[in-house]
Order: C-alpha cells, then sequence, then structure tokens
C-alpha cells in the first residue's frame, strides 16, 4: 500500500475528515501525540494524518481518497504500524471477536491484539498460535510470520488462516481463501507485502487449556551453560513443550527480585529465563552450576502469561538477556 510517496496536504485532511464515520487526528489536533505513539518509546514517527477508522467501510474510503491523492498509507493493526509524513489507517477499533467452539475457529477484527483474542477464546478451551506479548497486533504477527508459545505443537501464526477480508488499493474489498482469491491468500502467507489491508482473519483453533508456568531467573554469568543445556533440554523435549531466548530491553522495574545482580550502572541485570512446564517436569538445572535465584511458576491463561515483563511506554530500558520455556496444558 506504499506506491506513493506524497505527504497529507491540508486539503486531503478537510476531503477525508468529512468523509469518515471514524476521527481524524492531524497534527496539532488534541490526541495526536497519543494516537502515534507506538509500544516502543524509543521510536518517534509523525504520520501526516492518522484514521481512526469505524468500520470497513471507513478503510475503503481511506484507500480511495489516499490513492486519488497520492499519499502513503501505512496500516496500524493492533499495534506498530506508524510511519513518517502520510495517511496512517488505525484499525484498533476494530476489535470484534467470534469464537465457534463447533467448528474450531475464531474470526478476529484487524485491529484487535493477541490479548482480545486469547481473553475471547479461553473459556471455551481454545487458542490460536499467537506471539509473547499480549500488546501485539494480531495483523502485524500473522503477515509476519508469528512465533509463539504454541509454535512448536500448533506451528506458526501464519500456517493458521483459514481466510481474511482484505481491502486492496483499488478500494475493492474481497475474501482470500484455498477456495478464493486463492493467489491473494497464498501471497498473504509469506508472500512479501503491500497486498492490501486485510479487515477480518479467521483462524483454526487448537484446544488449549493453560500454559503452566512463570519466571525464573538467572545470573549472567550463567548465560553459556544455560543455553546449553536449553538446547540439550529441548532436543529432546515433547512438542508442547516450546520456548526461546533473546537479547531485550526492559526498564529496571520492581517485579525483578531483589536477588538480582546488578550491572555496573547499578540497575538489575540478568539472564531472565522464564520456565512453563519445565520447573515439574525437570528439576535438574540447564546447566552445571546455574542455578536460578528466584522461580515462580504457576498456571495461567495464554493471555495472562502474554502479559508478564509488557514495560510501561514511558519506561526507557536497560538490557537483559532472555528465554522463555513453556508448555500448554491439552484437553
Amino acid at each position: 500500500m506504499n506506491a506513493y510517496v506524497k505527504e497529507a496536504s491540508h486539503a486531503f485532511i478537510d476531503t477525508l475528515r468529512g468523509s469518515l464515520r471514524g476521527p481524524l487526528i492531524a497534527p496539532g489536533d488534541d490526541g495526536y501525540d497519543a494516537a502515534r505513539a507506538v509500544y516502543n518509546g524509543m521510536i518517534q514517527r509523525h504520520p501526516g494524518a492518522i484514521a481512526k477508522v469505524a468500520d470497513v467501510a471507513d478503510v475503503i474510503t481511506c484507500v480511495n481518497v489516499a490513492r486519488a491523492a497520492g499519499v502513503t498509507v501505512a496500516v496500524r493493526g493492533g499495534g506498530l504500524g506508524v510511519g513518517d509524513g502520510g495517511l496512517v489507517v488505525d484499525l484498533r477499533r476494530l476489535r470484534g471477536i467470534r469464537v465457534d467452539p463447533k467448528a474450531r475457529t475464531i474470526q478476529i477484527k484487524g485491529g484487535a491484539t493477541w490479548g482480545d483474542a486469547d481473553h475471547a477464546a479461553h473459556p471455551f478451551g481454545l487458542a490460536t498460535p499467537s506471539g509473547f506479548i499480549s500488546t501485539t497486533g494480531v495483523g502485524g504477527l500473522t503477515l509476519g510470520g508469528g512465533s509463539g508459545y504454541l509454535t512448536r505443537s500448533c506451528g506458526l501464526t501464519i500456517s493458521n488462516p483459514l481466510s481474511a477480508d482484505v481491502v486492496l488499493a483499488d478500494g475493492r474489498m474481497v475474501t482470500a481463501s484455498d477456495d478464493e482469491n486463492a493467489d491473494l491468500f497464498w501471497a498473504l502467507r509469506g508472500g512479501g507485502g503491500n497486498f492490501g489491508i486485510v479487515t477480518s482473519f479467521l483462524f483454526r483453533a487448537h484446544p488449549v487449556d493453560n500454559i503452566i508456568g512463570g519466571p525464573t531467573f538467572w545470573a549472567l554469568e550463567h548465560g553459556e551453560d544455560a543455553l546449553r543445556g536449553f538446547q540439550t533440554l529441548i532436543e529432546a523435549a515433547p512438542e508442547a513443550l516450546g520456548g526461546f531466548f533473546a537479547v531485550l530491553t526492559v526498564p529496571p522495574r520492581p517485579t525483578l527480585p531483589r536477588g538480582a545482580p546488578r550491572t555496573q550502572s547499578g540497575r538489575r541485570g540478568v539472564l531472565l529465563q522464564r520456565l512453563a512446564g519445565v520447573l515439574r517436569r525437570h528439576r535438574r538445572p540447564l546447566g552445571r552450576g546455574c542455578a536460578p535465584f528466584a522461580s515462580r511458576p504457576s498456571r495461567a491463561p495464554v493471555s495472562r502469561a502474554a502479559v508478564v515483563l509488557r514495560p510501561p511506554l514511558s519506561q526507557r530500558p536497560a538490557m537483559v538477556l532472555a528465554g522463555r520455556l513453556h508448555a500448554q496444558a491439552l484437553r
């Protein structure tokens, strides 16, 4: 959808504002800074206009007016899509979710987050593979691949859509699936980008009860042993057990344990390994001499597991090395 490079003009803003049900926010308007803010507080973008669309008709209007004016379009699903200069089509008001327990499907609108989806599906004992953070948008994660808690047993997020409703660059809305517009459906699932704006997904759902586990903290000097131990463990582990390690940036916060070792700057620097389904089943340490100094296993829905260590937007980060193992309880 980024075929043009022209910024939003005053005439464009006036035209679009008079054509939408949802509000259009421009630089200088009340709420502009809040509307353009993204999860990572270090990233600053200044779009020429932000359309908080109320429905699919608003999305079609945005595409048509932007195309006629030659204005760049960026799409914001539940999370991150904000650019500079052009028009941001903000889908976050489109957050409806419908779970069909008989068909084992979940229909999710384009502005929902995975926290929304997990919360809606959990009472039915269902889930679809998502990511690791509850505030991640469904659309961005799905179209980008999607690795998360259920990946080893249920596949990538991008492997689980059954269909998608898409507004194309010419303003038409179509449904893409294996049986309808199959080439577009293939393209959405890894063929690149800029094929349109997805306003709704239909996902395959899997029987999942709870995630079992919680955070376990390790000193940085034990990082190599823990990583090697994890490699040995995961090679023989059942597919219901998954894991990841990553170097992350998180702010210093009181939820880190008091015994966490401190860096030279005085901030708590830890190798964070969140275990799920491991502490009770695999009691041996992951490596020699790298026992954790704190562990907090528990049983919780997928939506709750994705909330831990979600830093406030306003806080600036400190470096940690993070890892997580997780296991699903299948019904």
